[in-house]
């Protein structure tokens, strides 16, 4: 099968378009033609070494944890999903290996969900990491409730935009830090829109003056700083990039693969509640490209790679 590889830690040059054998199916695994997988930040930091610590890469390495797609067959000891079922996975492993860059991923059952129907495969494949680091973040750390007051940064992002329309769906009111060019854009979503950068406490107090109940961070540094002085006393702080979060009393967040929170996601998107918005699409073989893009760290909503099906 066509993949995109690395052999070594790197910047995107070390990405590269390359035949491998197609990956075996486990008893609890199913096997997944590819029609969108999306980009995200863990991709270019695993591909660059910033997680040897966590997990060990098996090279050649085949990068992305997302994917939408079409299954073609199952592991012996799985009744979930059948030959022809469309999906969407958080397919991650224990090890740096398998990954989604490819034309067939071998995705365990409990990574996987049922496609939204509503969605195309390259808005799909933008929901299971970013729309469950939010759901996670919200609901199992944040514990965010109707009526309460959610600060999201990057508000903008693949996990901010989500978690902004989740926020919102709870009944929660919802302040998002962004660039002044996507502030139309997160008022979209549901969210009051701030300026990043010196002076953020005090714009965000000018909407909320009793302080923010919850704050949900994916940018660190002072803007985690800013958060902490926002909150009210019984306000909970969690990052999902920065662990200095914990000498400010907030709790860090790694996301995991959970097949009844990506259901969950999923029933949300057909209701309306979720969308994904796919702000670029790049070939396979332009997977570099994209990798730099994502690295820019300017993206309005998801960059996909997407395969012919």
């Amino acid at each position: 099968m066509k993949a995109i590889s690395y052999n070594r830690y790197g910047g995107p040059e070390v990405l590269g378009v390359t035949e491998l054998d197609e990956p075996r199916v486990g008893p609890d695994s199913v096997l997944v033609r590819v029609r969108a997988a999306a980009v995200n930040p863990v991709d270019w930091k695993c591909r660059e070494g910033y997680l040897d610590s966590l997990l060990r890469p098996v090279f050649p390495v085949v990068p992305g944890w997302d994917v939408s797609g079409v299954v073609v067959r199952t592991g012996i000891a799985v009744p979930e999903f059948s030959a022809g079922d469309e999906v969407i996975g958080y397919v991650r492993q224990d090890v740096l290996s398998e990954g989604t860059f490819a034309e067939y991923v071998a995705a365990p059952v409990r990574t996987l969900a049922r496609k939204p129907r509503n969605l195309s495969f390259e808005e799909a494949a933008g929901l299971p990491l970013a729309g469950l680091t939010a759901y996670q973040a919200l609901h199992r750390v944040l514990e965010a409730k109707r009526g309460e007051t959610v600060l999201v940064h990057a508000a903008a992002g693949g996990v901010g935009s989500i978690a902004v329309q989740l926020a919102a769906h709870l009944g929660a009111r919802v302040i998002g830090t962004a660039s002044e060019r996507n502030h139309d854009f997160v008022r979209g979503l549901g969210a009051e829109p701030v300026s990043y950068g010196e002076g953020l406490a005090e714009r965000v107090r000018g909407l909320a003056p009793e302080g923010v109940d919850a704050v949900l961070d994916t940018v660190g540094g002072d803007a985690l700083k800013a958060s902490a002085t926002l909150l009210t006393p019984d306000g909970r702080l969690v990052s999902i990039t920065d662990p200095e979060v914990l000498s400010y009393g907030g709790q860090y967040w790694f996301v995991r693969p959970d097949p009844q929170d990506l259901a969950h996601l999923s029933d949300l998107a057909e209701q309306g509640a979720v969308t994904v918005h796919v702000s670029e699409t790049f070939p396979l073989e332009r997977t570099p490209d994209a990798h730099r893009r994502n690295q820019e760290g300017r993206t309005r909503g998801k960059i996909v790679i997407t395969l012919p099906d």
